[in-house]
């Protein structure tokens, strides 16, 4: 008995440490929720070569709506996007998965792009924030 007294310890204190920690906010349909996701990165955009294609969300691409691809954000999730060159933002929902390119944290819609005014560029650096 006194030999499984360490681990009973260390059981329970994992238990204890397991309980402190903050749990994630969770969302109905995935099973998790953005609230409180932020992240810093490059952003591109895609417009009319993807217009009217059917996204993984299953609905189709609309260029002129403030949507966006992310990796792993659930679908439906709002998401502030700020470029940190102009602190211009604007809010998209995740209808999509991406971006595929290298060192993308997020693709935007055109017209998400356009409100951050980085059209001419094409990409810029931003900060994500969930909502």
């Amino acid at each position: 008995m006194w030999r499984s007294f360490p681990s009973l310890f260390f059981a329970a204190g994992l238990a204890l440490l397991a309980g402190c920690s903050s749990a994630p906010s969770y969302d109905s349909d995935s099973g998790v929720s953005g609230r409180g996701y932020r992240a810093e990165g490059t952003a591109s955009y895609y417009g009319k070569a993807h217009h009217g294609k059917r996204t993984a969300s299953g609905e189709r691409f609309n260029q002129h709506a403030l949507t966006a691809a992310h990796r792993t954000l659930p679908f439906g999730t709002r998401v502030k996007v700020t470029n940190l060159n102009n602190g211009r933002s604007v809010v998209v929902r995740i209808n999509d998965r991406g971006p595929f390119g290298r060192g993308r944290i997020i693709d935007l819609s055109k017209a998400a792009a356009e409100q951050l005014n980085m059209l001419r560029s094409g990409t810029a650096p931003v900060r994500l924030e969930g909502l």
